[in-house]
Parts: C-alpha cells; sequence; structure tokens
C-alpha cells in the first residue's frame, strides 16, 4: 500500500496511470466498435479517453523545461554516442511537449488562431524522432553489453556446452544464429532495466508511426501498443531499478 501511495503521489505515475486508461479505453472501444447492443458503452468509453487524455495533456505542462533540463545533462555524458542520442531525444521531447502545450492551450480556449492538425502533425514528429534516439541508445547498449559479454570466459564456456547439447539443432538451423541468440539471452537475461526499455519504446513507437501515415495500422493496434508500453513504464516507476542508466 505505501508503494501504491508513493507511485500515485508522483507526477510521472499519475501521467502513467492515465495514459494506460486512456489507452485501454482506446483498445477496448475498438474491440467494440460494430457490437450495436455496447454503443452506449463505447460513448462512456470515447468520454472517459478524451478526460484521460486532457489530463495527461494538464499535467505536462512543465515538462518542456524538465526535458531541456535532461538534454543539458546528458550533453556531459563523456561517451559520444549516448551523448548525441540522449540530447537529441531530449529536445526533440522538448519540441513534443511544446506543441502539446499549445494543443492543450487551444482546447481549453486561450489561443483561438491554431492549426489544430499541424500542430498534432509536428508532434508526433518530434514525439517519432525521439523515440528513434531512444531505440538507437537501446542497441548501442545492447551491443556494447553483448560485446562485453562474448569476452567473459564463463560466457564461452557456456556457450561452448551449449552448441555441444545442442549441435543437432545447430546444424539444422543455423550454427552461427544459434550462438548468437545464445550470446543475446545470456547478455540480456542479466539486464533487465535495457530489455524493459527496448520494449517500451518499441510499442511506442507504433503511435507516430500511425499517426504520421509511415506505417498505417488501425486504432486497436495503438491502443494495444499504448497499453503495453504504459504499463511497462509503470513498472519502471514502481521499480526504480528497472528504469534504464543513463
Amino acid at each position: 500500500m505505501d508503494g501504491f501511495i508513493k507511485f500515485t503521489n508522483q507526477s510521472q505515475g499519475r501521467d502513467r496511470i492515465f495514459r494506460a486508461t486512456q489507452y485501454a479505453c482506446a483498445l477496448v472501444k475498438y474491440l467494440l466498435r460494430n457490437k450495436a447492443a455496447r454503443k452506449e458503452l463505447v460513448k462512456k468509453l470515447q468520454a472517459l479517453e478524451s478526460n484521460m487524455s486532457a489530463g495527461r495533456k494538464l499535467f505536462r505542462l512543465g515538462s518542456t523545461v524538465s526535458s531541456l533540463q535532461t538534454a543539458r545533462q546528458t550533453w556531459r555524458l563523456s561517451d559520444p554516442v549516448l551523448r548525441a542520442c540522449l540530447t537529441v531525444a531530449s529536445l526533440s521531447r522538448a519540441l513534443y511537449f511544446a506543441c502539446d502545450n499549445l494543443l492543450w492551450a487551444r482546447s481549453v480556449g486561450l489561443v483561438r488562431d491554431v492549426d489544430k492538425e499541424s500542430w498534432r502533425l509536428a508532434a508526433s514528429r518530434c514525439y517519432f524522432v525521439s523515440l528513434v534516439m531512444s531505440l538507437t541508445r537501446d542497441a548501442y547498449v545492447i551491443a556494447r553489453i553483448v560485446a562485453h559479454k562474448s569476452q567473459d570466459r564463463d560466457y564461452q564456456r557456456k556457450a561452448r556446452q551449449h552448441l555441444s547439447e545442442h549441435q543437432d539443432v545447430a546444424c539444422t538451423v543455423i550454427p552461427q544464429l544459434d550462438a548468437f541468440l545464445f550470446l543475446l539471452y545470456e547478455s540480456l537475461k542479466t539486464n533487465p532495466p535495457i530489455v524493459l526499455d527496448t520494449a517500451k519504446n518499441v510499442c511506442d513507437l507504433f503511435i507516430p508511426l500511425d499517426r504520421l501515415g509511415i506505417y498505417p495500422t488501425n486504432a486497436g493496434v495503438v491502443g494495444f501498443c499504448g497499453l503495453m508500453s504504459s504499463l511497462l513504464g509503470i513498472l519502471s516507476v514502481l521499480k526504480p531499478g528497472l528504469k534504464v542508466k543513463p
């Protein structure tokens, strides 16, 4: 109970709950779209989804400054690849939040002369760039972990043992592929934060891909991917040790 209270008291925690609810509504609404007996429920889900979206926009009013501060910190990283990926990701996220804040201001009537669709498209582009850079960082970190693991003597012994025990399977498939998958598994099973972050970013990527028309799917896929990434985000907030660093 104490953990739940601490979680809900955090702005990130509340945002994750609102986000999970928003995308859960989108998914259920899509699944019920052709059921005439559920029209009233679909309308309620639509209203709840809109309210969750509006609430999240309100929570994120200060996120632009927070992302700029994060970019300032990541610029000091010694690793040039991490520095470039994380800084560009944070700056893109800051622009995304700025667009999102402007859309919120329009929705509540603070500003009027704003092209809603153009700014939504701009927000999706910034979000897409941020996710691509985050996934590039994930791939780079995984590559470093795999390279380090391949030099480990204990792993080399386990790899030889694994290949000898699965010699028939390795010959049937591709020996190099079997060896690589075993290396990847051994490397990542002791690094859950990077696995969690990669899975979350991959799920999130389907949202701007659909909105930008790069890889059109449907509201059901977007809702499912958004829900999964939200649940993974909740897990990383509940257990800080599962949050990838830097």
